[in-house]
Formats: C-alpha cells, sequence, structure tokens
C-alpha cells in the first residue's frame, strides 16, 4: 500500500495498545511542533474477543502502541509495525489482529529502531508487508523476513540503500531502494526478487526519485520520472508510457493509483503557496498508453497521494498545516472533502483498499515524538468519516472532523 489513506473513514484507533518490545529504541525526533500537534493521545477502550476467536501467537496487546505502516493479508488479517513503551523508551513493535481490528495480539519484531526514509540513518524500519499470514517482510534501512507470521524474523540479502516502498505481487517482490550519495545526491532503483528467495534483478534506475509502488489486483504502477511503469506479471514484463504533466517546473508528478483491470489514476502538483498546492487528475482507461484530463481536487494540502477503492472511486490524502482526505466518486471529475483534522500537519501514511469498501490510512508517524500514529478504517469505500473503537471519538487533539 502507499504511504496514505482514501476516502471516508469508519476510525479504528490503535493508538492504546503496545506490542511485544525489542531492545532497540528510535532515537529522539526533532520536528518544529504546534499546539495542536502536541495535544495528548486518546486512549483505547478494552474489546472484549468473542467466544471462539482463535489468537495470534505472541502476548497481550496493552496501551501505549503507536502505528506507522500496516499489511493486510485477507479483509480481516492484518499485521502492523510501530512503536510501544519499554523500559526507558520506546520500542520497535508488531502487532497482529484477525478479526479487522477488534482486538489486538502481540508478536515479536526485528530489534531495530523505528525510523523514517530520507531521514534515518544506520539501521531503521520503517515498513511492513505480508504476502500470506505466515511470510512477511520489515524494511527501511535494511530488510527481515519472518516464514511464520512474525514470530522469528532474520535479515535478508538486499542491495542496500534504503528500501522507501516495497510490494509483494504475483508471486514476485517489488522493492523501490534510494542510495544517498555526496552532496546530497541520491540515486534511485526499481529491483525485483521471486517471493519464494534469490538475486535481486534491477528493472529501473534514475538519479532523482522513483515512486512508490501502487498495486491493485495483478496489476502494479510506479511512477519513474516522467513515466510510469506498469507490469501485470509481478515486474517479470514491464511496460513504460508517458505521464500527462511533464513541464518543468511545474507541474510534476506526484501519484498513481491503480484501478483494476484497465485503469490508472494520476494525481500532478503545481506550484505551492501558503499550504496550498494546484492539483490535477488525470484518468487512464488502457494502463496509461493515453490519458485524459478528470478534474482538480481541493489545493489545500501538499501535494499528496492518491488510492483507488473500486474504479471510479478515488481518494487523496495531503497535508500542510492540517490534514485532509479528499474523494472523488466519478473518476476525478468533482472532489469533496470528507475529513479536514486541525493537527498541525501530522500527514498520513500507508493509504489503501482491500476491498472496494475496506480501506486504512495511518494518521501521523510515531517517529516524530509528538505524533499519534492512528490506524483508521474505512467500510464504506472512503465516503464518509467517523470515529469508533475510542474512548473519546473526536478527531485527534481533540477536534472533530470537518466534512
Amino acid at each position: 500500500m502507499n504511504r496514505l489513506f482514501a476516502g471516508a473513514c469508519g476510525g479504528l484507533l490503535i493508538a492504546g495498545l503496545t506490542a511485544g518490545c525489542g531492545t532497540a529504541r528510535p532515537p529522539s525526533a526533532a520536528r518544529p511542533a504546534t499546539a495542536s500537534a502536541l495535544q495528548q493521545t486518546p486512549r483505547a477502550t478494552v474489546t472484549a474477543i468473542p467466544a471462539g476467536t482463535t489468537l495470534p501467537s505472541g502476548g497481550p496487546a496493552p496501551a501505549g502502541f503507536r502505528a506507522a505502516s500496516v499489511t493486510f493479508v485477507s479483509t480481516r488479517e492484518a499485521f502492523v509495525l510501530g512503536t510501544a513503551p519499554c523500559q526507558h523508551a520506546r520500542c520497535t513493535s508488531i502487532v497482529r489482529t484477525r478479526d479487522r481490528g477488534l482486538s489486538w495480539r502481540a508478536l515479536p519484531a526485528p530489534v531495530v529502531p523505528l525510523g523514517q526514509p530520507g531521514v534515518s540513518s544506520g539501521r531503521a524500519v520503517w515498513g511492513i508487508r505480508f504476502a500470506t499470514p505466515e511470510y512477511g517482510f520489515v524494511f527501511g534501512n535494511g530488510l527481515w523476513v519472518t516464514t511464520d507470521g512474525g514470530k522469528h524474523w532474520s535479515a535478508a540479502a538486499y542491495p542496500g540503500g534504503s528500501i522507501v516502498s516495497l510490494e509483494v505481487i504475483d508471486h514476485q517482490v517489488l522493492a523501490v531502494t534510494m542510495h544517498s550519495r555526496v552532496a546530497g545526491n541520491a540515486s534511485w532503483a526499481l529491483l525485483r526478487r521471486p517471493l519464494a528467495g534469490g538475486a535481486w534483478t534491477q528493472l529501473a534506475t534514475r538519479a532523482s526519485a522513483i515512486g512508490n509502488i501502487a498495486t491493485q489486483a495483478r496489476v502494479a504502477a510506479i511512477i519513474d520520472g516522467t513515466s510510469v511503469l506498469v507490469t501485470g506479471d509481478g515486474g517479470l514484463t514491464i511496460t513504460r508510457h508517458a505521464l500527462p504533466c511533464t513541464a518543468s517546473p511545474f507541474p510534476v508528478p506526484t501519484s498513481v493509483a491503480v484501478q483494476a483491470p484497465r485503469g490508472l489514476a494520476f494525481l500532478c502538483a503545481g506550484q505551492g503557496y501558503t499550504s496550498h498546492t494546484d492539483k490535477t487528475v488525470y484518468v487512464s482507461g488502457d494502463l496509461g498508453a493515453t490519458w485524459k484530463l478528470a478534474g482538480h481536487p481541493g489545493s489545500a494540502g501538499d501535494d499528496g497521494v492518491i488510492a483507488a477503492s473500486a474504479p471510479g472511486h478515488l481518494t487523496i490524502a495531503t497535508t500542510s498545516a492540517a490534514s485532509w482526505l479528499y474523494y472523488s466518486e466519478d473518476n476525478g471529475r468533482t472532489w469533496r472533502t470528507v475529513v479536514t483534522y486541525s493537527d498541525g500537519g501530522q500527514g498520513w501514511n500507508d493509504l489503501g483498499f482491500t476491498t472496494t469498501r475496506d480501506g486504512l490510512v495511518i494518521h501521523g508517524h510515531p517517529y516524530y515524538g509528538d505524533m499519534l500514529g492512528q490506524l483508521l478504517m474505512t467500510g464504506n469505500g472512503g465516503q464518509t468519516c467517523t470515529w469508533s473503537g475510542s474512548e473519546h471519538p473526536q478527531a485527534p487533539g481533540g477536534h472533530s472532523p470537518t466534512r
């Protein structure tokens, strides 16, 4: 899933859970904070586990967990990477649910600090993806793998640098990596390896950023400069098509979403100004061979990330001084704001949908000490947003969502 959510959300708060702690602690992260960004995280209510529910291995998940990344392997089973209180500081932790967030259990985690791509140096993790309930990865400045549902983790070979995006599709692992160079320069690469293991194959390289990997069904799409790379077989074959916004310096390609089986939606960002950015959405019905202008989402927020719950149903998550979710039900022609959080710009991570109705997003990244790390879910394809599962059904920081 991409780094942000989609649409309107029936919110699920796991900011009150903790997981099995490793001993590695995240470094303190300096970040300009506002009063609204420093509100106390609300406590989660304790939910009874229904009779007959099979619990994942591991201990109970007590209070204090904050989410950073999430991966679903079915409509009900998910793994969440985050941090939880340990003896002296917060530790990297993992929790798991088999009932779509009704209950959570702690699992072991790699003993590596939580980090952020482009910010953390040294060993650090920031993402989690599972291919099956047993086989999964934790990634960052390194790669760790489990084959027993998170009971044990081991370091895996990878091409080095930072893994900024990783997805599993068609029994293949796709990864975007970044290698930092001198004078602040970096090189980027898209790579593939079989899920069962083996050597990494380089598919594309650039001196500028390669975008996050967007997937739906058997299709994956990745922005590569002014082109989009599309594969329907896990990267064994790739088609390259030109993107519709190629002017310099603006507008610039920002994010792509897959609308399986043949559709793509593409977000293009113009010049930014006073917490706003001009945004344009294009759509394609032939996997990027041709494009047409769809419409213009709201200007509030930065460039953002786009995702699709179903063909024609799109969501954009964006942030600046606040955090917004925009929704379109007519393939990008018209847009409405479904959520506004006056949160000082906490932002979003891991936007995505597991079905045409079920979606998720993480609000705020716990690498920054004042951010909430809340997992939100939607059950209506992103059309509206309400909170549930928390002791106080309000938006973060005590602000009710603006709809």
